[in-house]
């Protein structure tokens, strides 16, 4: 284990529950609090620990397998767990956005480019909801039809927001849900003051520099990796390792418990 990080919960001295002092073993090497009085294997916290810290960092299921002498499979299938987790911590963080809003839709996976909103085959859209000096929501979707755009567009904003999109036609009825700026890309309009979606765009380019990596995913696990990139992106200033801690490890063997 690296050290500085966790040691604490590694070498069995602190709770992984209630964050205190005061554990004795049982057998089997488990742990028990004399505090909140839950009990958890010390060589499965080890384990999780260890691969927690290498997903922290980035580094692939097999790389990270080879580095601990795992089985890769053991591996892959425990980064896949911790991004569901993610996902669910996103979707329960999540509230409705408003004020200024940059919307847009990305494609993920498949061998050919393909046209916007046709000859996607094999791809994932992507649809994201940037708020200015706040946070990104993303979401796949089947499609990038108007209704379909509107429907999320409806259900992650609230009426009355500023929305900053491209001219993709499928954008059109938002002027009757809010103030609709429109960057015309097709005349070579990118940025004009406020008039603009480089953040979004950014975004796109922060998760595509990391999906870059990963290789045949599958498409039912698109949403899992983007919520990766979404929490990564909306904490990249805060203590990522001690959120992914509480959300990866604790709320696992918490349920684990039950």
């Amino acid at each position: 284990m690296k050290k500085g990080l966790s040691d604490m919960y590694f070498l069995g001295r602190k709770c992984i529950f209630c964050d205190k002092y005061g554990l004795y073993r049982l057998k089997n090497n488990k742990l028990k609090c004399k505090h909140c009085k839950k009990y958890y294997s010390l060589n499965k916290l080890r384990r999780d620990l260890e691969i927690l810290y290498y997903f922290y960092l980035e580094i692939s299921a097999r790389k990270t397998a080879k580095e601990l002498n795992l089985d890769y499979g053991v591996v892959h299938r425990k980064f896949m767990q911790f991004r569901k987790l993610i996902a669910d911590y996103c979707d329960k963080q999540a509230q409705k956005l408003n004020g200024e809003l940059e919307l847009d839709e990305s494609y993920f996976g498949g061998k050919r480019k393909g046209n916007r909103g046709r000859g996607a085959n094999n791809k994932a859209i992507a649809f994201g909801i940037l708020e200015r000096n706040g946070t990104v929501h993303t979401i796949i979707i089947e499609n990038v039809k108007a209704e379909t755009l509107m429907e999320a567009i409806k259900n992650k904003t609230k009426k009355g927001s500023v929305f900053y999109t491209d001219g993709f036609r499928s954008y059109n009825d938002l002027k009757q849900y809010g103030k609709h700026n429109i960057i015309r890309h097709d005349k070579d309009e990118f940025a004009k003051e406020k008039n603009h979606i480089n953040g979004i765009e950014g975004f796109w380019s922060f998760a595509k520099e990391r999906f870059h990596k990963y290789h045949g995913i599958n498409k039912v696990n698109y949403l899992f990796y983007l919520k990766e990139m979404e929490f990564r992106f909306n904490n990249r200033n805060n203590n990522i390792y001690k959120l992914l801690m509480n959300i990866c490890i604790r709320r696992q063997f918490s349920a684990e418990l039950h």
